[in-house]
């Protein structure tokens, strides 16, 4: 399927702008296209990453880790990534591991292997990891559930990480005591000597903490060396693949605007930015080089974990969501929570990242509702609040106000274009357009790329 890239591609100049000549657009370089979470998270972001990724020369991740999770299916093959990028399937195209992701090597190397033997072949000859991403080590993830087991037993209730240890190793970082992947390359024995610092570090505020530092050593040098033919400076890459030759450029960005660690549900959210200013800082690209910012919706709305969610159905309809919609994490197995769509939630995410269109997916897992909600509005204390509540007492606390549809009662998994989809169905998608005021570029009706359906 061929696939409209960004409309504010240009072409890219290569000469420099004279002393006193002002610089226009044009000279700016190439745009790079972003896909982006608009909920919570598992919306199908992968999908359209791969959709767009068969035509793309380059194809990044900018931030996270082995939290996200992003299922891709092809030719009957179920991959699922969770620190390579998706686009990693394009054989021709190049995927970068950005300086905003933590990494953990031996998730990347177990992850890269699993798919392999799927069919994915050559990864390692055509991923890129930036020197200047941090490392996340099997300490941080020990960290990690120990810092959920404390919660609970402190508060009563924990945030809901994936315990892959990416909440410690962005402390870490934050800290200016963490370890890069620039670290892990050059001198080993200085390497050696602030990675039991950082042990110590942790030890001394978990003193049941293990680490059996020898073991990790050894086996980090081990990946150091398998890891050294992909390691590039990753600023640099970016600046010549922007200034260079035309290229179609594509960011996949992991977990979702309402997981963003400034704009999300804080604190049950992830410790990145999931919006569109984490693609300049986890690439190290200027805002003027973004294109088109395509969000990613479902047709309802899912969560893992805790926190609010308004539009939560703890009914049969949260049920059959999850049952039709196999709701399950990838990264955690833990049964995601299903509601009603929310486009307070969708206008929200759009205010902060600026889609230029929306993904909407799962349509099709409605197909057998007598009616659907859609929320459009929240009221506290029986008035609508204009705003998304950044209180989350606030939040548990409004009351959602409704637009019901006609369920459309027929099969959508086989339609291919929007002819093909009942008026019901179109009613319902041309409302949520009209509601949030950004066109749907894509309709999903099934797990594979053939289901998308390209409305322009």
């Amino acid at each position: 399927m061929s696939q409209n890239w960004s409309s504010k591609e240009t072409k890219s100049q290569n000469q420099p702008v004279a002393a006193g000549q002002k610089r226009t657009r044009n000279d700016e370089g190439n745009k790079v296209t972003v896909v982006l979470g608009a909920q919570w998270g598992d919306e199908g972001k992968g999908k359209v990453v791969d959709l767009l990724a068969t035509e793309a020369d380059i194809i990044c991740r900018c931030q996270g880790g082995n939290n996200a999770g992003h299922t891709v299916v092809v030719d009957g093959k179920e991959y699922d990534f969770h620190l390579l990028p998706s686009g990693i399937i394009n054989t021709k195209g190049i995927s970068l591991i950005g300086n905003g992701v933590v990494i953990h090597l031996p998730g990347l190397f177990e992850e890269g292997d699993k798919n392999e033997k799927k069919g994915l072949k050559g990864w390692e000859k055509r991923l890129i990891v930036s020197d200047r991403a941090h490392l996340v080590f099997d300490f941080h993830q020990v960290v990690d559930g120990l810092q959920e087991t404390e919660r609970q037993a402190q508060e009563g209730k924990n945030i809901g990480t994936t315990k892959k240890g990416i909440g410690p190793a962005y402390s870490s970082k934050a800290s200016r005591i963490g370890l890069r992947v620039c670290d892990l390359l050059g001198d080993f024995n200085d390497f050696s000597t602030r990675f039991k610092n950082l042990i110590h570090h942790y030890q001394s505020m978990y003193p049941s903490l293990k680490v059996d530092v020898d073991d990790q050593l050894k086996k980090l040098k081990d990946f150091a060396e398998r890891l050294r033919p992909m390691v590039r400076d990753g600023v640099y890459y970016m600046y010549e693949a922007l200034h260079g030759p035309p290229k179609k450029i594509l960011v996949e960005g992991a977990n979702a605007a309402l997981l963003d660690i400034d704009f999300g549900t804080y604190p049950f959210v992830t410790s990145s930015n999931c919006t569109v200013g984490g693609v300049c800082t986890g690439l190290g690209i200027p805002p003027v080089n973004i294109g088109d910012v395509f969000g990613v919706s479902k047709a309802y709305t899912t969560r893992v974990g805790i926190g609010a969610f308004p539009t939560e159905q703890l009914n049969a309809v949260g049920e059959l969501l999850q049952t039709r919609g196999h709701e399950v994490g990838v990264t955690t197995g833990r049964k995601r929570r299903c509601g009603w769509l929310d486009l307070v939630i969708l206008k929200y995410a759009h205010m902060i990242n600026g889609f230029t269109a929306v993904a909407l997916t799962k349509l099709d897992i409605l197909d057998v509702l007598d009616e659907i909600k859609v929320g459009v509005a929240y009221k506290l204390n029986g008035k609508r609040i204009p705003h998304f509540p950044a209180n989350m007492d606030i939040l548990h606390k409004v009351e959602v106000e409704y637009e019901t549809f006609p369920g459309w009662k027929t099969d959508t998994s086989a339609a291919r274009k929007w002819n093909d989809l009942p008026a019901k169905a179109q009613n319902y998608i041309r409302f949520i357009e009209n509601h949030i005021g950004v066109p749907i570029k894509w309709v999903g009706v099934g797990k594979s790329r053939e289901c998308m359906i390209q409305m322009f």
